[in-house]
């Protein structure tokens, strides 16, 4: 090949230096003779057996959970379907979808809480007699030894509170806090599905790379023996291919184990029970292009669920401010009742403290108003408006350091994935360049022009162009849905 190397292994004779083209002299050929015999031949006998062990290749047997449902056809999973599968198993999505409807329960129970609520109520009222002496009783609140009571209670609580919905607003923006959170809960289980998802999708990429490395050195190796039993190569360079052959051999043992653990991370999301019989569909060349950055940014103005549980946190703080001023106002309190409350069950009777009357009418009404003035309270609620306030201007606080955050995070995430996207397509260039540059050296070493090591250097760079372009890929997806999270669906 044009090196020292093509020498080692073969016998040192006349033809041999004929062919490359040296002369030496008879003490030469002697010298190098003996070192042959007495050094290189030993090293040759102890490597003549340089064929791979038994059981080359994947030798690692993995361990797996118990087959479910392997007599029928494996799932095909989409990302869209991962997605959905994942959202009716994640406990913390479920549970964050669960507090906005409990919220949404809660918006219900203050609208109600303004209107005035109707109940009935029926009582008998047994007081003790006077052996007839005295008709009414003992106790001079019921006018009669028997008193029956059957009401309907209209009850209504007038305060600065109910015209002005405090409650009801506070439930509202109660509810839309736990909305914006079951939505950031959504939008991070769509990161990590999509993450585990590709992370599945890339293991089985490289997976696949790393057995057409081992076929590659393989088939290397096999050409370096042949040429060196048919003595056109040295005893180095098959050497050199069988460690690069088992190197990969190796490499394809990690791709391997890699691609079960990543199968197995996606079907804990994916699958009430463990099950791995399902396959993902291969789409990342099929990534959607990246927005411009004024369109990404209109997005995320209006659809930023952080940004929202903000605005949604100081909003509860200026009703909090306004509840507490209003405590300082009077409250009136309205029940309105109308039913019998009669000596008898009856809509008509006669009234035991007045029996020349005769027969009255028991059905009427009556009516009942309590104003409630704050008077003196140790300073109680001045106490609560302050706390109020206080927390209003943490929230306000909090809500522009989240305005200017959000806008840091749009704007990293956006060069992020730009210089994903960028990379993608450098990458996929590397890769090919790789893989047209181990084709010439192969060409080249089989017409002597380079050596072994070459071949090896050709085929490494390969390999990590080709794992090098499906990270890129990779990447690229991952930043698209972390953009997705400040941005939505685009």
């Amino acid at each position: 090949m044009g090196n020292s190397s093509w020498f080692e292994g073969y016998e040192l004779s006349g033809r041999a230096c004929e062919k490359v083209g040296f002369f030496f002299s008879r003490s030469t050929i002697l010298t190098a003779g003996l070192t042959l015999v007495f050094g290189v031949l030993p090293l040759k006998l102890a490597a003549q057996d340089n064929t791979p062990s038994k059981g080359t290749g994947s030798s690692v047997q993995l361990m797996q959970p118990p087959a479910q449902g392997q007599s029928t056809p494996p799932i095909t999973v989409t990302l869209q379907d991962a997605l959905e599968r994942a959202r009716k198993n994640d406990p913390a999505y479920l549970s964050a979808v669960l507090d906005a409807k409990s919220a949404s329960e809660d918006r219900i129970q203050a609208r109600a809480a303004l209107l005035p609520n109707i109940s009935a109520t029926t009582q008998y009222l047994g007081t003790q007699g006077d052996g007839g002496k005295i008709s009414d009783g003992r106790f001079v609140t019921n006018d009669g030894i028997h008193v029956y009571r059957a009401w309907g209670v209209l009850h209504q609580e007038l305060t600065p509170g109910t015209f002005m919905a405090t409650g009801l607003k506070k439930a509202k923006a109660a509810e839309a806090l736990a909305k914006a959170k079951s939505e950031i809960a959504r939008r991070g289980l769509t990161v990590t599905v999509s993450k585990d998802f590709y992370g599945l999708v890339v293991a089985q990429r490289k997976y696949a790379t790393a057995q057409q490395a081992v076929d590659q050195t393989k088939h290397f190796f096999d050409i370096t023996q042949e040429a060196e039993r048919e003595g056109q190569g040295p005893h180095s360079d098959a050497l050199k291919a069988e460690i690069q052959y088992r190197l990969q051999e190796q490499a394809f043992d990690e791709a391997k184990l890699a691609m079960e653990d990543a199968r197995l991370t996606l079907a804990v999301l994916l699958f009430p029970t463990l099950n791995e019989n399902f396959s993902v569909v291969d789409d990342l060349d099929s990534a959607q292009a990246l927005p411009a950055f004024a369109e990404v940014q209109a997005m995320a103005e209006k659809e930023n669920p952080d940004l929202r549980v903000a605005i949604e946190i100081a909003r509860q703080s200026d009703l909090d401010v306004t509840a507490a001023k209003t405590a300082f106002f009077p409250t009136l309190v309205v029940d309105t009742d109308y039913g019998i409350e009669a000596n008898c069950f009856a809509l008509r009777c006669k009234r035991a403290s007045f029996p020349d009357v005769g027969v009255v009418p028991n059905l009427g009404y009556f009516l009942t108003a309590a104003l409630n003035i704050p008077v003196w309270d140790w300073g109680t609620l001045r106490s609560k408006l302050h706390q109020a306030e206080y927390k209003r201007q943490a929230a306000k606080a909090t809500l522009n350091q989240e305005q200017q955050l959000k806008i840091t995070q749009l704007y990293a995430a956006y060069n992020e994935a730009a210089v994903a996207r960028s990379a993608v397509d450098a990458s996929r260039h590397t890769a090919e360049l790789a893989a047209e540059s181990l084709r010439l050296v192969n060409l080249r070493y089989q017409g002597g022009a380079s050596p072994a090591t070459e071949v090896v250097d050709a085929q490494n760079t390969l390999l990590t162009a080709r794992n090098a372009y499906i990270d890129a890929q990779a990447r690229f997806r991952a930043g698209l849905a972390g953009l997705q999270t400040m941005t939505g669906t685009f």
